[in-house]
């Protein structure tokens, strides 16, 4: 049977909640993607073209740094990767989690929650920082309050 990882970045704790209940449905471990100098909310103004987020978010060579790596990801075959929508795509940590591993072979599946935008090209973006030899499942956006029900649902439909 394959191992399953839920590894999720969380800035205001809506994904966190939601991934806690993904990795539940799954079965699977959890991993929280912490970046190694924490967001304040001045930091995810998204108003302000000078705040932390705008200014990574508008560097395509941004990778925050992550406060800490997981030991064991070449025990996992397929990884949840969760994460808010910011500026209609992955927060650029998610590309530092991303290419922190060696994740050929594996199959990745993002997740995503958002105030109003969708997944926009957020895989396209995201493929780049993984070997062409992972597996991309499609993504979704769920909502905070999705029920276990819609999860073990959406976790079947992807024959992992």
């Amino acid at each position: 049977m394959s191992k399953t990882l839920v590894a999720y970045f969380s800035a205001s704790g809506v994904t966190k909640k939601l991934a806690e209940n993904l990795a539940e449905a799954a079965d699977a471990d959890l991993f929280e993607i912490k970046p190694e100098t924490p967001y304040t909310k001045a930091d995810l103004d998204w108003t302000n073209k000078t705040s932390r987020s705008t200014i990574e978010m508008n560097d395509p060579a941004s990778r925050p740094a992550i406060a800490e790596k997981l030991g064991n990801m070449d025990a996992y075959d397929t990884v949840f990767v969760g994460f808010p929508i910011w500026w209609y795509v992955a927060p650029k940590i998610i590309n530092t989690f991303l290419e922190s591993y060696d994740l050929s072979g594996k199959t990745i599946i993002p997740f995503a929650t958002s105030g109003s935008s969708g997944m926009g090209k957020t895989v396209e973006k995201l493929r780049p920082s993984c070997s062409d030899t992972t597996t991309w499942k499609n993504g979704k956006l769920l909502k905070n309050n999705v029920d276990k029900k819609t999860l073990t649902a959406w976790i079947e439909s992807l024959n992992i």
